[in-house]
């Protein structure tokens, strides 16, 4: 191995890890408090600093409009999609517009890009590793849901960059799972990974040989993880409160904190042992005066019911990739689960009845991704590691066309790094530019897919209208981005290309970001390689 280290990421919705190989094998690096998890949670204090991680968690009560959480839901996605909208109604912190319909969080006086506040989570991770190591980390891997899309994927190296990382690649995180579960085994197998996280669900079905992981499918929902369970339990408590007090407590932003965080407890309360006891002392005060407590109790049968339409909707999101990768649940040799809360007793139970097998016991949902792009961050580092990796695209790549119509230029589950060209002519006399969307998704219509950018092409020759031919190639990279390139074939000169992501960071964007990260004070941070070990507020 060079001198140089690389370690991997798992940048999660709720919780993050990292981890490294050492003497051959994944390691996943504890803080000084020997966590190896951290929530993905940043709080913004009165005196200019920031806490990060596990302490920045215990903020979200009593520091709630200046800690924000759950910024993985938000990466990449425009001001007026869904999830933003249902982000604005429930999170105590600002979520505002920014330039090109862009999601930015607004704290203490400043705003934030998405990209801004996941690098915090990142540069926390690097210190993390760099306090372990004794050393400088510079490189790493990151995952992110299969599923996401080529702005989210863009976001998500973008905040790596500002973190003062070289992003080595993009990971998907089932394909991680895979790496992780197939590293040292003389294995062949037809793998499921089953990836419940906090935020969002994917399912990637892999080949496994010797050294070798062919993803044959993936599929997912970016709308379905655990925070959604949260939600059911949370909805449960406020109308119980409301039917026996007239009260609404998600009137109020304090008490729905509150509220959040006794779903949470209950949620794994009820996982673990059946039955959950939920009290809020002191939640809020009635017309009177009088303070008022939150006692309820939750049982398996009921939590069962309120999120069984959940999980049933992880399986139809198996039943696609199933049907892209030509298989059945029979021709499934292992299940991998990945995510907290496939530790839920319905998860695993449903889970067994679908694929009709047992989930492969002794794998740490957790950590496993993580340990995963380790493998791969030390494989891209070490060129005696022999890991051949086949990724595939999750999303269908298409052209806008008249009437806001899509047309398909590259399937989804095609394996990737990919290219595709597609020939174009021009549409009237004298023509010098030419424009044209380029979408992610599954419909033909444009309003149902995700505009990726408005490319526009020029410096070819002019002539008249359909007489000007246009070669516009469309290449998926390893880390599951989408390059354009574009030639006049008749005379091989090629043309300019321009991407405008509306949700992205320009470079001067980026520049600014890495300026103000570095001027921006980690609570309990020194030096970027401290001597001794930092205590970060606990």
């Amino acid at each position: 191995m060079s001198e140089e280290i690389a370690i991997g990421i798992d940048l999660g919705t709720s919780t993050s890890c990292v981890s490294v190989v050492q003497d051959g094998q994944p390691l996943v690096i504890p803080n000084e408090w020997d966590e190896t998890t951290h929530a993905s949670c940043v709080s913004f204090l009165e005196d200019g600093s920031v806490l990060v991680g596990n302490a920045a968690k215990r903020n979200i009560i009593t520091n709630a409009e200046s800690t924000v959480y759950s910024a993985k839901r938000l990466i990449g996605r425009y001001f007026f999609s869904d999830e933003v909208k249902k982000a604005q109604a429930v999170m105590p912190y600002q979520i505002v517009e920014g330039e090109n319909n862009a999601v930015r969080i607004a704290v203490r006086g400043e705003t934030y890009s998405l990209p801004d506040i996941s690098a915090l989570v990142l540069k926390e991770m690097k210190a993390i590793a760099e306090t372990y190591l004794d050393r400088p980390v510079k490189k790493a891997v990151i995952t992110v849901p299969a599923y996401f899309n080529d702005n989210q994927r863009q976001a998500t190296k973008d905040a790596g960059r500002i973190a003062g990382l070289e992003v080595l690649r993009i990971l998907n995180e089932p394909t991680a799972a895979a790496l992780a579960y197939g590293f040292g085994r003389d294995v062949s197998q037809r793998v499921v990974v089953y990836d419940l996280g906090g935020g969002t669900f994917d399912v990637s079905i892999l080949e496994i040989g010797k050294d070798v992981f062919e993803v044959l499918s993936t599929a997912g929902d970016t709308y379905l993880g655990g925070d959604d369970f949260d939600d059911r339990i949370m909805t449960w408590l406020a109308d119980d409160f409301l039917k026996r007090t007239r009260l609404d407590l998600r009137q109020n932003k304090y008490c729905l904190q509150m509220l959040k965080d006794a779903a949470e407890r209950a949620k794994i309360d009820v996982g673990s042992t059946g039955v959950a006891d939920v009290l809020c002392e002191g939640i809020c005060q009635d017309a009177q005066g009088k303070v008022l407590d939150l006692e309820a109790r939750l049982t398996q049968d009921q939590f069962n019911r309120m999120v069984m339409d959940l999980v049933q909707r992880t399986f139809k999101v198996c039943d696609e990739a199933l049907q892209s990768a030509r298989m059945t649940a029979a021709d499934i040799d292992a299940v991998i689960l990945v995510g907290g809360p496939t530790r839920l007793p319905i998860i695993r139970n449903s889970v067994r009845h679908y694929f009709q097998k047992e989930p492969k016991e002794g794998i740490n949902p957790d950590q496993v991704v993580a340990m995963g792009a380790a493998l791969q961050a030390n494989a891209l580092m070490d060129s005696a590691t022999e890991t051949f990796l086949v990724d595939v695209t999750p999303l269908s790549l298409r052209i806008g066309t008249v009437g806001g119509y899509t047309e398909k230029i590259i399937d989804k589950n095609t394996p990737v790094p990919i290219d595709r060209s597609k020939s174009f002519t021009t549409s009237r006399d004298g023509q010098e530019k030419v424009k044209i969307r380029v979408y992610q998704g599954e419909s033909n219509r444009a309003d149902e897919c995700e505009m990726l950018g408005e490319f526009e092409f020029s410096g070819f020759r002019v002539g008249y209208r359909g007489e000007v031919k246009i070669d516009v190639t469309f290449e998926i990279n390893t880390d599951g981005m989408v390059n354009v390139s574009a030639e006049d074939p008749e005379t091989g000169q090629k043309t300019s290309t321009t991407l405008t992501m509306s949700s992205g960071l320009s470079e001067e964007d980026i520049q600014r970001s890495i300026q103000a990260n570095q001027q921006l004070q980690l609570a309990g941070h020194g030096e970027d390689l401290p001597a001794a070990a930092p205590r970060r507020g606990r």
